[in-house]
């Protein structure tokens, strides 16, 4: 089962092609950001899928973006023009860092004309946030029913609310059980799961997820207590040749802080009498990314707690070259977890990862972990 979300995770636009073909009267819509209210899309019967990157060489974006914008944005970007999400009805943002709003600014130039922008505010800490967000997703709302040329009721909103919920806490289980002294899946496995997710119909990971909890992780050991624990923070995060690395090292990744982790879908929807804003509270709420988290820095308590809570050696922060929000944020992260006793290195990413310099550098993270738990 593991294996299933494997296989959508590779094969991601044959299964977009598969459920559209399923569902001809439906449409498919792209999205370049976490904070981007899928609830909306799939209360309209669509299928709302996150736009990555491929993590191999191009050289095609040149003409349409800054070559000095992170390689998130510009192999986000490249996808597009390669005609890999050619399947899109629509590609749509909230709204995101410099880097990617360039990126779908190019995008719908160039590749989907039809788009839906989301204004997501940066200032989440602030009582006008809740409002500004649920008026602006009630015009999102009405946007789209002009699109599909019907209503999307309360009824419809609260179902796909529903749904989402389910996703979120199936996958929140997963990471509960990470917990374990013997872990029951690797980081690398549980990324494969919650990265699917982002491609799949919920109504399907939810079923896929509910059999790989019960019939293959209960009672499973994929590493034992002997291995180190550590957690990897970061921005978007899939590099499975990077993941795979450290876990080569008799080291296990137990939790995460991402958008394609768990910051995606930690936490839920809560009931309120309007859908739409009780939606907009969630994404106000949800796991803060560096880019909203201002005037008050509420990251730092938040992740150490997660790293305590999950019984982590040491942390692995990961860092899109030339992404500002989080190149911000580095030196309050790095010294933070330095005063809370937490060896921690800080690692560039680019399109593709220069494995052996980050192979040198995870062992010496990894030795120092092994002769501090000596002493």
């Amino acid at each position: 089962m593991i294996n299933d979300f494997i296989d959508v995770y590779k094969n991601r636009h044959d299964y977009a092609k598969d459920w559209k073909k399923k569902n001809p009267d439906s449409k498919v819509v792209g999205y370049m950001c976490s904070y981007f209210p899928e609830e909306l899309f799939y209360a309209a019967g669509m299928l709302p899928v996150r736009i990555l990157g491929s993590h191999e060489p191009q050289n095609v974006t040149e003409p349409y973006i800054f070559g000095m914008y992170c390689p998130f944005s510009r192999d986000v970007l490249a996808q597009g023009l390669q005609g890999h999400y050619d399947y899109l009805d629509a590609v749509s943002t909230a709204y995101p860092c410099m880097h990617l709003g360039q990126a779908f600014d190019s995008w719908t130039l160039h590749v989907t004309q039809k788009k839906f922008y989301v204004d997501m505010p940066n200032r989440v800490q602030t009582p006008y946030a809740v409002p500004f967000l649920t008026g602006r997703l009630e015009e999102t709302k009405q946007e789209i029913e002009e699109w599909i040329g019907r209503e999307i009721t309360d009824s419809d909103l609260k179902e796909a609310i529903n749904v989402y919920n389910e996703n979120r806490a199936l996958l929140r289980e997963i990471y509960e059980m990470r917990k374990a002294d013997d872990v029951p899946l690797t980081g690398t496995e549980c990324m494969y799961i919650t990265t699917a997710s982002l491609f799949m119909d919920k109504k399907d990971a939810n079923k896929l997820l509910k059999e790989t909890i019960e019939n293959e992780l209960k009672g499973r050991k994929a590493k034992t207590a002997d291995d180190t624990r550590l957690m990897v923070l970061g921005s978007e995060n899939d590099d499975i040749k990077f993941l795979n690395m450290v876990e080569e090292f008799s080291a296990v990744i137990v939790t995460d802080d991402h958008c394609t982790g768990s910051r995606y879908f930690w936490n839920p929807v809560e009931e309120q009498d309007d859908p739409i804003q009780a939606i907009a509270q969630r994404y106000i709420d949800r796991p803060l990314c560096p880019q909203r988290d201002y005037p008050e820095r509420k990251r730092l308590p938040y992740l150490l707690d997660m790293a305590r809570d999950w019984n982590v050696a040491g942390i692995i922060a990961l860092q899109q070259k030339f992404c500002d929000p989080h190149e911000l944020d580095k030196v309050a992260l790095l010294d933070w977890f330095k005063e809370n006793d937490i060896p921690t290195i800080y690692l560039e990413l680019d399109v593709t990862v220069p494995i052996g310099q980050f192979k040198i550098r995870v062992e010496a993270l990894l030795e120092r972990l092994r002769e501090d738990e000596l002493w």
